[in-house]
């Protein structure tokens, strides 16, 4: 079964089931996206893809509306662009979008979002875990950040969120999506909505099993792996020198693809690919973090200065 629809005045036939992000998608209409990704439910989270529909209300998310018979699709009508450019500056004024790549720095130029406009941020909060949720504080004339101290709470991976924009995706993947083990979750609501493990638990305490899917499917850098953090914060992580190989994980059976990351010959961070079937681009604890034993060298042949960072990371 087929339908027909409209998207920008050119007629597209797509199959029953066929997200309008997909169609625009399968006629080279790409549309940004901040909380989908091909592996994860659609949660509807970000609002930066919505679209218009013709005879509906309000704007609606392209990543999760299917596609019915006669529907007529505005992806660049006034209204979608007001509504992304208010998303993009409510999320510039608000949280750390440095490490958020390029097609972002690209959509605050193209819906000419300015953040400026909100004015000088308020000086961070010590310790978001333990707000009062939903309390409303005096205007003081400066724009609430999400700025907070990073939490470096275990060997494998940190967690910086003043880059969170509670897209969700870690929630999904800890979740239903793949892991299952739930140890994330939203707490707080409004400003104060924030992920948190059960009672705000370090992750060594929490339910936690370190396989690092949230790090693979963060959009924004808020979960990072513990050596990218550290070569980072020694000027050292340098993405242009760096090769990716991809190859088979080692431990077990199961065949899941790995893509090294390498730099000065040696190993940084592991990915998996999306377009895997086996893995999806998910992994376990082994596949993701147990590469050390690759790179165990003696103290005359770890002479690099990834070397040396990584080296004082073990020792912490």
């Amino acid at each position: 079964m087929t339908h027909s629809i409209t998207i920008d005045g050119q007629a597209v036939e797509v199959d029953d089931g066929t997200s309008l992000l997909e169609a625009c998608r399968a006629i080279g209409n790409d549309q940004p996206t901040l909380c989908y990704l091909e592996n994860l439910t659609p949660v509807n989270a970000c609002r930066i893809c919505v679209v218009e529909v013709e005879g509906s209300r309000t704007l609606v998310p392209s990543c999760s509306r299917q596609a019915e018979e006669g529907m007529v699709i505005h992806t660049d009508s006034p209204r979608v662009r007001h509504s992304r450019r208010m998303v993009l500056e409510f999320l510039g004024s608000s949280v750390d979008l440095s490490l958020a790549g390029e097609d972002l720095r690209t959509w605050f130029d193209e819906y000419g979002a300015d953040v400026d406009r909100y004015g000088p941020s308020a000086p961070p909060v010590v310790d978001r875990d333990h707000r009062w949720a939903g309390h409303h504080h005096p205007p003081t004339g400066l724009t609430e950040t999400v700025a907070q101290p990073v939490k470096i709470d275990n060997d494998l991976y940190v967690r910086d969120y003043s880059k969170c924009i509670l897209c969700y995706k870690c929630v999904e993947a800890c979740g239903e999506d793949a892991q299952n083990t739930f140890a994330i979750a939203v707490a707080g609501r409004g400003f104060d909505a924030r992920i948190s493990t059960e009672l705000a638990l370090p992750l060594t305490q929490s339910a936690c099993v370190f396989c690092g899917n949230c790090i693979a499917v963060c959009p924004t850098d808020a979960l990072m792996f513990r050596s990218e953090h550290a070569l980072r914060s020694a000027g050292v992580w340098d993405e242009e020198r760096q090769t990716t190989t991809r190859t088979v994980c080692s431990y077990c059976g199961v065949g899941c693809n790995l893509e090294l990351h390498v730099q000065d010959n040696r190993i940084v961070k592991v990915t998996s690919p999306l377009d895997h079937e086996v893995t999806n681009g998910h992994l376990c604890i082994k596949g993701r973090f147990g590469y050390d034993y690759v790179q165990n060298l003696p103290d005359e042949l770890a002479v690099t200065p990834v070397d040396e960072v990584l080296a004082a990371v073990r020792r912490t």
